[in-house]
């Protein structure tokens, strides 16, 4: 059975790069029927951050990234924490020391940080000269004066075999001695990872290109114990638009930060699943069921992946417009609630699917409908400035005035009536119909775009329409002195 995780540290916000990963292991272990497993290396302490591990969990539930195996809890399965796992580790190591492939160091940090100035000095990366390697120290349980470091090859090379890379290998005089326990008694992320790895049986490890330099010390470890490694899938990197490393200018937040601009979970899982992977005929709106049937690690590439922000938004209206109206307004609902359109007035259904319907081809992204779609629910307390200075000129006050008394006088409320209004009062002042449309819109709406006007205005209602125009007129005759 093919086994694979994601395992992050909560030591930050997970990113793009972090769920493509996670993404990714998830896509290939339902593809094959596998296992896709969660855990969180939570070894380093002193960096460990609750609000980061909550932003993980919160992203994996929003993309519906659901794994398949670890402690009970509560009837359900929790993730694996390293930090609970200490006693295996220390178990492992103590192997490794009586093997002689490891040593306890008692090393200062004082003179770990005198050698490290020294190698500064010279223009080279920092390594331990292995003083103790030698010493056979000893180390009581709970001695915090000491660490365990692995015994590193002095000569040769050390490959591993990479899936989109082929064959990497590394000079073994260029690897440090690591150390594998710290004085904390916690292990460090190379050691814990192989062994849990290793006791997890998993069988592929896709992870980011970051972690190659690590690959060959993972591989060594792996080799101490007679264990067979796990096939690598190195992800490279992903670019902004400008194809410079990703950062938050290009929108690489955290992974919940875009659920809050309106993201819908389908389509970042979509548009995460196509950021290195790709399909034959470079298909792009994919629903989850057939990316699952479709990956598999031959569509992989080798080149780094260019987040864009606006073709995210692109794929998001994409996926908005295909929604059913009924289910938009289920969507849409929690923001109408936090932005508290709904504490005034009792809204029914068909009001509700009328406006998704009527703003589908609107929307680039659920947020979008704050400031296109307000008007639905709330008077305009403003009216756009270049709107104004094009569409309510002093003279508009009385057309808008006249449009009011006679759809004031319309039985049968209804797109072709007003349509018709309109048109023949445009004739009757030997005006285009625009010079009419724009100015109603104005008024009803305080934006110069949006739906069809006839529409807009059938879901708004006489009373709020009639309303609002004379509003507006009488805006139009205090603002330009008449």
């Amino acid at each position: 059975m093919f086994r694979v995780r994601f395992a992050p540290s909560p030591t930050g916000l997970p990113h793009v790069g972090n769920m493509r990963t996670a993404l990714f292991n998830w896509l290939f272990a339902r593809h094959y029927n596998g296992k896709f497993i969660l855990r969180i290396e939570d070894t380093d302490q002193k960096r460990y951050d609750e609000n980061a591990l909550r932003a993980i969990m919160d992203g994996l539930r929003w993309l519906e990234l659901d794994w398949d195996e670890g402690p009970d809890v509560g009837g359900d399965f929790g993730p694996y924490f390293q930090s609970k796992r200490i006693d295996i580790y220390h178990r492992y190591a103590q192997q490794l020391v009586e093997e002689g492939k490891a040593y306890y160091c008692d090393c200062k940090a004082e003179r770990l940080e005198e050698i490290r100035k020294e190698m500064r000095a010279k223009k080279l990366n920092f390594m331990y000269d292995r003083k103790c390697r030698e010493r056979n120290i000893s180390s009581e349980p709970g001695d915090t004066n000491t660490v365990i470091r692995f015994k590193m090859p002095l000569y040769g090379d050390t490959c591993f075999n990479d899936k989109l890379r082929g064959e990497v290998c590394f000079d073994n005089e260029t690897q440090d001695d690591i150390v594998i326990i710290k004085s904390d008694g916690f292990p460090t992320y190379n050691f814990a990872v192989v062994i849990d790895d290793h006791l997890m049986d998993i069988s592929h490890v896709f992870r980011g290109e970051e972690f190659i330099s690590s690959a060959g010390k993972h591989k060594l470890i792996y080799d101490a114990f007679g264990w067979e490694p796990p096939q690598f899938i190195h992800l490279p990197i992903i670019l902004g638009p400008d194809k410079s490393k990703l950062s938050k200018r290009h929108g690489a937040t955290a992974i919940t930060e875009f659920k809050k601009k309106g993201i819908l979970p389908e389509v970042m899982f979509n548009y995460l699943a196509l950021l290195g992977w790709s399909t034959k005929d470079d298909s792009e709106i994919i629903s989850r069921d057939e990316l699952i049937r479709r990956f598999d690690t031959d569509g992989l590439s080798s080149k780094s992946a260019v987040f864009d922000f606006e073709k995210l938004q692109w794929m998001n209206g994409e996926y908005i417009r295909m929604m059913q109206p009924e289910k938009l307004t289920e969507i849409l609902m929690p923001l109408y609630k936090k932005w508290k359109w709904l504490d005034n007035r009792e809204y029914n259904g068909l009001y509700l699917n009328r406006i998704s319907a009527a703003m589908q081809e609107r929307l680039k992204t659920l947020q979008d409908m704050e400031k296109k779609g307000f008007y639905f629910f709330m008077e305009p307390t403003e009216y756009d400035e270049k709107g104004v200075r094009k569409n309510f000129k002093p003279d508009r006050a009385k057309w808008l005035r006249e449009i009011a008394e006679k759809f004031d006088t319309v039985d049968e409320w209804g797109e072709t009536q007003m349509e018709a209004i309109i048109r023949d009062y445009a004739e009757k002042l030997d005006v285009g119909a625009g010079k009419i449309i724009h100015p109603i819109r104005l008024a009803c709406s305080g934006l110069t775009g949006g739906p069809s006007l006839f529409e807009m205005l059938e879901i708004l209602g006489k009373d709020t329409v009639v309303r609002r125009l004379i509003k507006a007129a009488e805006w139009i005759e205090i603002n330009s002195g008449n």
